[in-house]
């Protein structure tokens, strides 16, 4: 297991995080995740030998960064993100954002780090055709 690499590429997370809560609308956030994950998955597929399993791992380190930057800064993403707010508003303990952001970035953290290895071993069978050697002689 490479956990070093995880925690680099987790990193991505703490970024997002913090760019939701300060610069990046809602509408235009999932290209940025697209972005990340793409990345992330091609450290994966040329640097681990079981690119799905990191993939997984990369996915929750990066739900625990983000959903931390959201718990953190909590007045000022729900000021900034009206849409999530009214979807807050209507979850069981409407009261409690913070324990609806925990309880929401758990499942986004495993979901998102299922599509990150499955992209990561997307990316494996990709790298490793390219770099396999020709047999026309």
């Amino acid at each position: 297991m490479n956990w070093k690499l995880v925690a680099q590429l987790s990193l991505f997370g703490l970024a997002m995080g913090l760019a939701t809560v300060f610069a990046i609308p809602s509408n235009i956030e999932p290209v940025f995740w697209l972005v990340v994950f793409g990345i992330s998955a091609y450290f994966l597929a040329t640097r681990t030998s079981t690119p799905f399993r990191h993939g997984v791992l990369v996915g929750i380190a990066n739900s625990v960064w983000v959903t931390a930057s959201h718990v953190l800064f909590v007045n000022r993403y729900i000021a900034t993100h009206p849409q999530e707010a009214g979807m807050m508003k209507s979850m069981p303990l409407p009261d409690s954002p913070r324990f609806m952001m925990v309880m929401a970035g758990l499942g986004i953290g495993v979901v998102s780090g299922i599509v990150i290895g499955l992209l990561a071993l997307l990316a494996t069978k990709l790298v490793r055709s390219r770099t396999a050697p020709s047999t026309a002689g």
